[in-house]
């Protein structure tokens, strides 16, 4: 048992990482076409081209979901969970609570509340591919506890 919360646990922290590797280097790289929208305002559509990446990383999940079902990969429940717990997350932070999508949690009373949202601010500064900067979600530099 203990075994499968480590699991989810460590999945949902590497997901961090590969959400900012995928953002620095896939989005703000060879898919930028797919990304570039969530950067500018003048589209029309509640829908992004880039929530295709939530598609992505949502099969992802699905398949260590059937490799567990299917009896090839014990733990294989413990990393989909981690994965569709992360992007839960993901959605719930960057998609409510900074981009307000849902005109839900619309105060940032605590300092993480709104370092996150001012690490965010910074990366969208950027509206071409280059030059980005805070390119994780829930992990952000120092400087942006500052003044919090």
């Amino acid at each position: 048992m203990w075994l499968y919360i480590l699991v989810f646990v460590l999945t949902f922290f590497i997901m961090e990482f590969m959400a900012w590797f995928t953002h620095k280097y896939v989005m703000h790289g060879f898919l930028w076409h797919l990304h570039a929208d969530h950067h500018r305002k003048d589209h029309d559509s509640w829908f992004e081209r880039n929530d295709t990446f939530f598609i992505f990383y949502a099969l992802i999940s699905i398949g260590f979901f059937l490799l567990w079902r299917y009896d090839i990969l014990e733990i294989g429940l413990a990393i989909g969970l981690g994965i569709f717990a992360y992007g839960l997350t993901y959605f719930l932070v960057h998609d409510i609570f900074i981009h307000q999508r849902f005109k839900i949690f619309r105060k940032a009373e605590s300092r993480y509340g709104k370092a996150v949202r001012r690490a965010h601010k910074m990366h969208h500064k950027h509206i071409n591919k280059e030059h980005g900067e805070c390119f994780g979600m829930l992990l952000f530099p120092y400087k942006y506890w500052k003044n919090s």
